[in-house]
């Protein structure tokens, strides 16, 4: 599938900002099922961007600008050919062991009412791949997906005990509930037309971590693994370490987020 995408995200300030620092997770590499076609960053500002790769081996874009600055966008646009997979990741830079995606975290704690769901719906399941499908459809059986933005800082926890969840935190729910069944999980971001068209944020699913098979993909907005409707930018503990966007900035004021993806098949 040839999946387009256009991501725009536009920082308002109310008062110019002296200087910004951000570090942009955007960009998709190429791997055995996804083959990067065209892929481009632009700032409507003067600024310096430079390459490199975060601690869990992601690929990002060192923003640097110089003030004053009253906004700034940040519009990304390209084309990405993906493949169907079974949602086994392969050919994918991995510089941790998968023991580090057993970490609990501010936002994905050990929680006992997730791990007690998770014996539930594990139970009698063949093997670790069985049970981890059996917990993927569990899960999006549960909740109703909400679409809008993910409320700031709420936790695994906290999102468990709604009725309806976004898909940060239905992946978040799925890492805690993976590491309570002593299983690797880690968050994924990235882009798929699973919620429609146009969305205010990318896509976020979990992976885990399957002896002699590696990492797989789940992602419980549908119940299933992710195949050629997805594309994969970067993944860490928790959503926070694969944000599309994060930094510093020099100077005094609020900041206004206004973020739109469109992802669709193009022709």
């Amino acid at each position: 599938m040839r999946l387009s995408i256009d991501h725009r995200t536009v920082y308002r300030f109310t008062a110019p900002q002296s200087r910004l620092v951000q570090m942009l997770r955007m960009t998709p590499e190429n791997s055995h099922d996804q083959t990067v076609a065209r892929w481009r960053i632009d700032v409507d500002c003067d600024a310096t961007m430079r390459r490199g790769r975060d601690g869990f081996g992601n690929a990002v874009t060192m923003l640097y600008a110089e003030g004053p600055i009253a906004d700034i966008e940040i519009a990304v646009r390209g084309e990405v050919l993906t493949s169907h997979s079974d949602g086994v990741v392969r050919g994918v830079r991995e510089v941790l062991p998968p023991a580090v995606f057993l970490r609990a975290t501010e936002a994905t704690p050990r929680d006992p009412a997730i791990a007690a769901f998770a014996a539930e719906v594990t139970a009698g399941a063949e093997g670790p791949v069985g049970m981890l499908h059996r917990l993927n459809r569990a899960l999006h059986e549960r909740f109703a997906l909400d679409r809008a933005r993910p409320a700031p800082g709420l936790s695994a926890a906290e999102a468990f005990a709604r009725p309806a969840a976004t898909s940060r935190d239905l992946a978040h729910i799925f890492a805690v509930a993976a590491r309570s069944l002593d299983i690797p999980a880690r968050y994924v971001s990235g882009y798929s037309i699973v919620e429609g068209s146009l969305r205010p944020t990318p896509h976020g699913w979990a992976e885990a971590h399957v002896e002699r098979l590696g990492w797989v993909g789940f992602d419980p907005c549908t119940g299933r693994s992710p195949q050629e409707e997805s594309v994969r930018v970067a993944a860490a503990l928790d959503a926070s370490g694969a944000a599309p966007v994060a930094g510093s900035r020099l100077g005094e004021g609020e900041e206004e987020l206004d973020v739109a993806v469109k992802v669709s098949a193009a022709q």
